[in-house]
């Protein structure tokens, strides 16, 4: 059973499942809504999606409701520096569900170039390529973000200099769990028309505090709580 959305101050909108799956699906319903906003207003939507197991699940929901697929721009919030197929990649997933087995043209997956030889001159065209859809700056019209334990979101972990990069929207950070990523930086994630949290798991319900209350050292608590919607998992939220 879903727990209808509530203001937790600020903008910020809550909405709790009883498990990841139920929690995915609602987000799936938030998103598909917000892009057919977006659609609607400006004739298309430049959505920016993060990895992981429950937003997989996520995507998948999304295949099955009423999606403008044909005026849908998606990008990455972050991505392994890792060879194009690995299965570690967000993209290999991302290709598999949206495109291989969706209704996403594939010119309208926006991959961050983690592969090439440069990867600080890589990062700026990957931000030239957020401006030629959605804008200069990049305004984009949802950002998907998840939540870490140590509070990171985003690949903006706590302690690597990314955090405070200001004058890039793209940037590439120190290695993380094996990997440096390329992710997008806490001012085009404060630009953003709409944020949608996907949170869950009982090791995240520190950081989900702190997320709500607007208090702690996270990078995720950064961000604008304005048009945020943060939806959670029954273990998520018990603190």
């Amino acid at each position: 059973m879903v727990r209808p959305a509530c203001n937790r101050g600020c903008g910020l909108r809550l909405t709790v499942a009883s498990d990841p799956l139920r929690v995915a699906r609602a987000a799936a319903r938030q998103l598909a809504k917000l892009c057919a906003h977006s659609v609607a207003r400006r004739g298309r939507a430049v959505i920016a999606l993060s990895g992981g197991e429950t937003p997989w699940s996520m995507l998948m929901a999304l295949r099955d409701l009423d999606m403008p697929w044909d005026r849908l721009y998606v990008a990455q919030v972050d991505e392994r520096v890792a060879p194009d197929g690995d299965a570690q990649r967000n993209l290999t997933r991302l290709l598999e569900l949206l495109v291989t087995s969706g209704c996403l043209p594939r010119d309208r997956l926006l991959a961050m170039p983690v592969t090439e030889r440069d990867l600080d001159h890589a990062a700026l065209e990957y931000q030239q390529s957020l401006e030629r859809v959605a804008g200069a700056p990049a305004t984009l019209d949802v950002v998907h973000l998840g939540l870490g334990a140590d509070g990171h979101t985003a690949s903006l972990v706590p302690g690597d200099p990314v955090i405070d990069v200001t004058e890039q929207d793209v940037a590439v950070s120190r290695p993380y769990a094996g990997h440096r990523r390329m992710t997008l930086t806490l001012p085009v994630l404060s630009r953003a028309r709409q944020r949608l949290w996907l949170v869950t798991g009982a090791a995240k319900s520190n950081a989900l505090r702190e997320l709500l209350d607007g208090r702690g050292h996270g990078p995720a608590i950064r961000l604008p709580r304005e048009h945020s919607s943060i939806f959670v998992d029954a273990a998520a939220s018990s603190t």
